[in-house]
């Protein structure tokens, strides 16, 4: 079983989470009642919905983190999974954008629901 896999069970079994078709076509999604939460678009990465707040209250955390990728402009950090650590380190997170859909207003931007995987690509990643 992939470390992907393994994150996509241990989430699915969540209350607040379902398993849903992604808005960006590419793999499998979870979301909440109010939001799409997380994409898994290989055996090895998630695209995290954590809201543009989140990332920059914790941006130097996440930036500290050889597991997280950020773009400019997303509401959604990519977590490469290779270990039961970042396992770990996606289902903290996941925790901490579940509460922060709950507090988010919906502003009808259209741009903050693209995941990273549709957001611009890769190539302009930030460090």
């Amino acid at each position: 079983m992939t470390a992907a896999s393994r994150a996509m069970t241990q989430l699915v079994s969540w209350p607040d989470l379902a398993e849903a078709r992604p808005s960006c076509g590419t793999g499998r999604a979870l979301r909440s009642a109010r939001a799409e939460i997380a994409h898994f678009h290989s055996d090895r990465t998630a695209d995290l919905h954590l809201t543009a707040g989140k990332i920059r209250r914790f941006e130097d955390n996440l930036r500290g983190s050889s597991a997280i990728r950020l773009l400019p402009d997303s509401h959604w950090v990519t977590i490469h999974l290779e270990c039961n650590a970042d396992i770990d380190l996606l289902l903290t997170l996941a925790s901490v954008a579940l509460q922060a859909h709950q507090q988010w207003l919906d502003t009808g931007d259209a741009s903050a629901a693209r995941c990273n995987d549709r957001h611009g690509g890769r190539a302009r990643e930030v460090r």
